[in-house]
């Protein structure tokens, strides 16, 4: 069964937090110590449910540890919230999430990001040092197929490419009578009918009318947060890394962004690990999971899969 305590509006963003069986800790029991937190970001177009199901797999190997999913600016439930000032980019998602933990009174071990996320957590780290202060403890940073620099995934006319996505659905009128017409919709246009079927799942319906359907994200806004994604450089982060943080990148057997290059060459010159995740395209998390956790699992410290947990002590999730 799932905890959840209802939504706050004052929130800086939409969260939620999974935890492992063992851990007996909120954000309302102010001074008691919190059990070692990760913090999960998701990509483009995305949101925090994307991520809930590796989140939940973390924490059965994990159970004394909680894992922050946050839906990040302009998506999921976020969207809903009272709109946080521009621009929108990596940079202004990072400085979201860091408000929300200082917010929380958390401060992570793990940062883990996908895509887009994979230079949110970057920019984490670097405000992080940029701050002056020191680090309470070491922190993990996981970079799930995504590089540093401009990203570079084919021209707009690749099939699916995300920019070209975005700006059909931007042009799409509303409301939608349901999924099925905009998934119809972009099969005509020569997107996949995984990202049609994956783009619909951002409908929500208006006003409580499941008949007319929008968007359950800001669009303009996301426009703008695709193209800091494609030029934001972090290359800085990975030469100069602040003391206290350590950075691991997850490559994809089959991604499609172009890692071939002196790009791997020079993350490994300066002691950062690239491991290649085989049976995998580029949504690392769900295509290969046990894969996934297998890599990332001795970073984690001594993982107890076979915990046998009370009925009464679920991995549960909390949103706020």
């Amino acid at each position: 069964m799932l905890h959840c305590s209802a939504m706050c509006n004052s929130r800086l963003q939409a969260y939620e937090l999974v935890q492992g069986a063992l851990v007996r800790w909120s954000e309302q029991q102010a001074g008691q110590r919190p059990p070692p937190t990760a913090v999960m970001v998701h990509g483009i177009l995305g949101s925090r449910k994307n991520m809930q199901a590796y989140a939940h797999r973390l924490v059965e190997g994990f159970p004394a540890w909680q894992v922050l999913l946050v839906d990040i600016r302009c998506h999921g439930e976020s969207a809903n919230l009272p709109p946080p000032p521009g621009p929108h980019g990596v940079e202004s998602s990072a400085q979201d999430i860091l408000k929300l933990l200082s917010q929380l009174k958390l401060f992570p071990e793990v940062l883990i990001g996908h895509s887009f996320g994979g230079k949110v957590v970057m920019s984490m780290g670097e405000q992080f040092g940029a701050s002056g202060k020191r680090l309470p403890r070491p922190v993990q940073v996981w970079v799930l197929d995504a590089l540093p620099g401009e990203v570079r995934t084919g021209g707009r006319e690749t099939q699916d490419h995300p920019a070209a996505l975005i700006a059909h659905l931007q042009q799409m009128p509303m409301p939608l009578p349901n999924r099925t017409a905009l998934q119809n919709d972009l099969l005509n246009a020569g997107f996949s009918l995984t990202v049609a079927r994956w783009a619909s799942t951002n409908l929500r319906p208006l006003n409580g009318d499941h008949r007319k359907l929008v968007w359950a994200l800001d669009l303009n806004g996301i426009a703008d947060m695709y193209e800091s994604y494609e030029t934001a450089n972090l290359w800085s982060f990975i030469t100069s890394t602040p003391e206290g943080l350590r950075v691991s990148f997850v490559k994809a057997e089959h991604s499609t962004f172009r890692w071939a290059g002196p790009e791997q060459a020079v993350i490994s010159s300066h002691g950062h690990a690239v491991h290649t995740l085989h049976k995998s395209g580029h949504w690392v998390h769900a295509d290969n999971p046990d894969g996934l956790f297998q890599i990332m699992a001795p970073y984690f410290g001594a993982a107890d899969l076979h915990v046998k947990k009370p009925s009464s002590w679920p991995a549960r999730s909390r949103t706020g």
